[in-house]
């Protein structure tokens, strides 16, 4: 998917993505390539997503708050079940799909409160 078919179909939604018939994690997709990501019972993480061609190929590539100098890549690929997304685009690397689609904002856990 290139950056514009992305935007279309994610903005404004939350989406729930699974691996291997488990779910991974949940990404709330806000206006102006905002993201809002947390692992399963996990607290959230703000980053943003841009566009990238890498090797040809149309890269979706995320950067959160928590390291700002760890780029995510992904191919997505739009599918007849929702979104597939492939890390890297290496074949044999981590593959995620969508599972779950809302409306609904991302619901997160506060910080972890110790004695």
């Amino acid at each position: 998917m290139s950056g514009a078919e992305f935007e279309a179909y994610v903005t404004g939604r939350t989406l729930t993505f699974a691996e291997g018939g488990v779910v991974y994690g949940i990404e709330e997709y806000l206006e102006g390539r905002r993201v809002r990501w947390a692992f399963v019972e996990d607290e959230c993480k703000d980053g943003t997503w841009y566009e990238a061609t890498v090797e040809g190929q149309p890269m979706i590539c995320f950067i959160y708050e928590d390291a700002p100098d760890n780029e995510q890549c992904w191919t997505f690929f739009r599918t007849a079940r929702g979104l597939k997304a492939r890390f890297m685009n290496d074949p044999e690397a981590r593959e995620l799909y969508e599972v779950e689609q809302s409306r609904e904002p991302l619901m997160c856990l506060g910080p972890r409160i110790g004695a």
